[in-house]
């Protein structure tokens, strides 16, 4: 597995990470607009299919479950629907908690690494990611620390970008999204190096293989992802071992 994005310039974890802050800051205000723009409003499609595959762990009135890199809150506020009690959100970007909480999001929320979350060993069921997993400085540590936090039991579900397995479909994504999604993302949140890093930061991030395979090698079992809209995204569910007994 790379070792976790490398931003433009970015020589070191800290470098990464405060790139990928300040980024995300800039763009915040208009994120919402950018995603439904860019994924002509397929992202919201991506988010229900992943609450509904977590379903169990929100009818369960007494799991502990973290939405990691909440972002503007999507994902945290669908959660949110099908449960009742309270879902943490947490992001290491202000502006975008802020976002959030414009939106009316009911959960606590807390601004915390995802390499270091200020949360105890075992505290949690559910981790839900969309679309943060991809920007960690290094994607080893935050499989470390998903596991860390889970209970035994208790799973990550990760939805991220990918690479489409069918050649010919391939080849037309990486065509929209080195050439036209630039330009457009450039347009709509003023900061183009922004839209220039995100195809980027796709093309070097694990493909959906490769990334469970790291999942099991961290220790977590039933690793499985279901390949979303050709594979554009995948949404990877990796459970976390039950203690055995003797």
């Amino acid at each position: 597995m790379n070792r976790g994005t490398t931003p433009p310039g970015a020589r070191t974890e800290q470098e990464a990470a405060r790139w990928v802050r300040g980024m995300f800051a800039d763009v915040a205000p208009r994120y919402d607009l950018l995603n439904r723009v860019l994924s002509f409003q397929i992202d919201q499609l991506w988010r229900a299919h992943t609450v509904r595959r977590v379903q169990p762990y929100l009818d369960n009135p007494a799991a502990r479950i973290l939405d990691l890199c909440c972002g503007t809150g999507d994902l945290l506020l669908a959660l949110e629907k099908r449960r009742r009690a309270p879902i943490l959100g947490s992001d290491f970007c202000h502006p975008m908690l802020t976002a959030s909480q414009a939106k009316r999001a009911r959960s606590p929320l807390f601004e915390a690494d995802a390499l270091a979350l200020p949360l105890a060993d075992a505290s949690l069921d559910l981790v839900t990611c969309a679309f943060g997993f991809r920007n960690f400085a290094n994607y080893r540590k935050g499989i470390a620390e998903l596991h860390r936090v889970l209970r035994p039991g208790g799973a990550a579900a990760i939805l991220e970008f990918s690479t489409p397995p069918n050649a010919l479909f391939r080849a037309l994504y990486h065509f929209y999204s080195l050439h036209i999604l630039p330009r457009v993302g450039a347009l709509l949140s003023g900061r183009p190096d922004a839209y220039t890093y995100l195809p980027e930061s796709v093309r070097k991030f694990p493909g959906a293989e490769a990334l469970a395979a790291d999942f099991r090698s961290a220790g977590f079992a039933d690793v499985t992802f279901d390949r979303l809209s050709f594979g554009i995204v995948a949404l990877h569910i990796a459970r976390k071992q039950t203690a055995r007994t003797l």
